[in-house]
């Protein structure tokens, strides 16, 4: 499946991410993705993302969707036919409170879609996002603030390394219906940049999911934000696992 070209607007983007212990990662990976590491621990996170004016690139109009959407994610590596190693991210989940993306997921729109219920409060510096799923598998809550530099318990050195770690997996493979199948799509930003946030409180049911990730091997890292940022989807080739 190839989506057509979609053009719109990262109104907010807060990037969530959580150092997790490589081996456990490794297990709770499918094939044929594996950690991408960071001073030997496995990278996993949520992105909070809030979409206006997604539309066709075709389609001229300043108009289009608007939606708030979560992706569970995991720094990822694999290797490509060819046997060349490959980096992105691979998206185990994906909730949001569009009912036209929940209907579209895994046809128009890369991905299953799982319909939630999202409660926003934000002003220029602080931030609050909680999301419960209709399914009830999955609660999210975070809240922080604009900060002027990482914790210094973050795993990354400073904002320059997070932000460019994370520029470089712009590639996300996402869970189907279909085992051993993933819907490819690629985010390219007119311009990325991304601002540290301080959190106060963050919950993930994911990450938090003790059959998934032992007692432990999970420890929150950091958070990022993006605002007011001109972006395209891309549609890309499906990876099956063989």
């Amino acid at each position: 499946m190839r989506i057509p070209i979609v053009r719109g607007l990262i109104d907010r983007r807060i990037l969530v991410n959580f150092r997790v212990d490589a081996d456990a990662m490794a297990r709770a990976l499918p094939p044929p993705f594996r950690p991408k590491l960071m001073e030997g621990y496995a990278i996993g996170g949520i992105c909070l993302i809030r979409l206006e004016k997604v539309r066709p690139r075709f389609f001229p109009l300043p108009c289009g969707i608007r939606s708030e959407n979560a992706a569970h994610r995991i720094a990822v590596e694999w290797d490509d036919e060819d046997g060349c190693a490959r980096e992105g991210v691979y998206i185990p989940r994906r909730d949001t409170n569009s009912r036209l993306n929940t209907l579209a997921g895994g046809t128009i729109f890369p991905g299953v879609h799982h319909h939630a219920t999202f409660s926003v409060r934000e002003s220029d510096e602080c931030f609050s996002v909680e999301l419960r799923s209709d399914d009830r598998e999955v609660h999210v809550c975070v809240s922080g603030r604009v900060a002027d530099d990482l914790a210094e318990s973050s795993v990354f050195p400073s904002v320059a390394a997070a932000s460019a770690f994370f520029e470089a997996g712009s590639l996300g493979y996402s869970a189907t219906r279909d085992s051993g199948r993933y819907d490819g799509l690629e985010l390219l930003c007119d311009e990325w940049h991304v601002d540290p946030l301080a959190v106060d409180r963050v919950e993930s049911s994911y990450f938090e999911d003790e059959a998934l990730f032992p007692a432990g091997s999970v420890t929150f890292d950091c958070a990022l934000l993006m605002r007011d940022i001109q972006h395209e989807w891309h549609g890309r080739d499906e990876l099956r696992c063989r």
